[in-house]
């Protein structure tokens, strides 16, 4: 059936998110050739911006590629057969970690506390210390699945004094929860560009510390494609060493831009409020929050969905109004709904959706004071004077 032309569309979701219009637009301008001068000058422009957004002096690594190849990337160039590593899991891509290291044959340590439980620094202490010889700890930022976003700041610590590398699934994260790079001492911090970075999938970075990219270069062989030393080499130069996504290059400089012109304290600021009028709106409708969610859930909700509903009707019912939002993952599905709000989102976006899910939750025959979680998500926004500056 073809969709009502009428209904407006609200992307929800956690990745791929809402593009800006100035973003699409520059996309759409002609196509430049991979080796001309035009597009030296935006390459270099956009590998010039990145450092920022992770908080890093690294150079950026860049990979025509989804975030799960540079997930790949840092396996690759990190782990041999039999190389000892220990995998963080509380959800759906800390196992992506897991899968990766095995198919690498690494020697590996499972640490899989549960899906929406918070990554505890104290059993990474412990597991080090009884599995002496780990050369590599791999961590997540933000749980997609889950909407957990784990203290790496405390993680890298522990890491650290280990003496082992620390490499961080940052793809829903970097640009939507606090990552300090460098300050945190974090090796390596992989992202992508469709989520938080407000531009369409299909480029993939590594932020890698010479201290990793050391390590890297002393396990030759098991990759090609995403291997550190061409790329950095090739980008130091000047040039990508295989044709890059250039619409993606050029979409992405203006994402950067308009995260420069707004400030990366801000940008964090404004996820930090989005996410807190979230889960005011969801608490205010009497729902529950799934897992550990706190002040560090700033990527996305996950939202704990009545018993008295078929959880797994309720993403199709948003979608009769317009809206995109994630179901549950795996043992999660029908069992919670997230609501993102990364990368290009506003208030408003967050009233739709919490308006959404009352008329849905009320269509599916779960009692609804309706404008309760609406006016819940409006008073946080009034507090901090947003909808008066809007």
């Amino acid at each position: 059936m073809t969709p009502n032309p009428f209904i407006k569309q609200y992307l929800m979701t956690a990745g791929p998110t809402p593009v800006p219009p100035a973003v699409s637009q520059a996309m759409a301008t002609p196509m430049l050739y991979h080796r001309a001068p035009a597009f030296d000058a935006l390459y270099e422009r956009v590998l010039g911006r990145l450092p920022a957004v992770f908080a890093t002096a690294n150079p950026v690594l860049a990979f025509t590629a989804s975030g799960s190849g540079a997930m790949e990337s840092a396996v690759a160039n990190l782990v041999r057969p039999g190389t000892r590593a220990l995998a963080l899991a509380a959800g759906k891509f800390g196992e992506r970690w897991i899968a990766l290291c095995e198919s690498y044959g690494a020697d590996l340590v499972r640490h899989e506390p549960g899906w929406g439980v918070r990554i505890d620094p104290a059993d990474v202490d412990r597991l080090l210390g009884e599995n002496p010889g780990v050369e590599v700890v791999f961590a997540t930022l933000s749980e997609t699945s889950t909407g957990i976003v784990h203290d790496i700041q405390a993680i890298a610590d522990v890491v650290r004094r280990h003496g082992a590398l620390l490499a961080v699934d940052a793809v829903s994260g970097i640009g939507a929860a606090r990552l300090l790079q460098d300050e945190w001492d974090v090796d390596v911090v992989v992202a992508g560009s469709q989520k938080a970075l407000m531009t369409p999938p299909g480029l993939a970075f590594a932020s890698v510390s010479e201290r990793a990219l050391a390590a890297a270069e002393s396990r030759p062989g098991g990759r090609f494609y995403f291997d550190w030393a061409r790329t950095a080499k090739s980008q130091s130069n000047g040039a990508s060493p295989f044709t890059p996504a250039v619409s993606l290059f050029l979409g992405l400089d203006v994402a950067l831009a308009m995260i420069e012109q707004e400030g990366l304290e801000n940008v964090w600021a404004r996820h930090d409020l989005l996410a807190r009028a979230t889960r005011a709106g969801v608490l205010a409708l009497g729902l529950e929050l799934y897992g550990d969610p706190d002040e560090r859930s700033t990527v996305v909700t996950a939202i704990e969905l009545p018993g008295d509903v078929d959880g797994g009707k309720v993403p199709g019912t948003l979608r009769r109004l317009g809206i995109t939002a994630n179901g549950g993952q795996d043992a999660l599905k029908g069992r919670i709904l997230r609501i993102a709000h990364c990368g290009y989102f506003g208030a408003f976006d967050i009233l739709t959706s919490l308006s959404g899910l009352e008329i849905a939750l009320d269509e599916l025959g779960h009692a609804v004071e309706h404008g309760a979680g609406v006016g819940a998500a409006q008073r946080v926004f009034a507090e901090a004077g947003v909808l008066a500056a809007a």
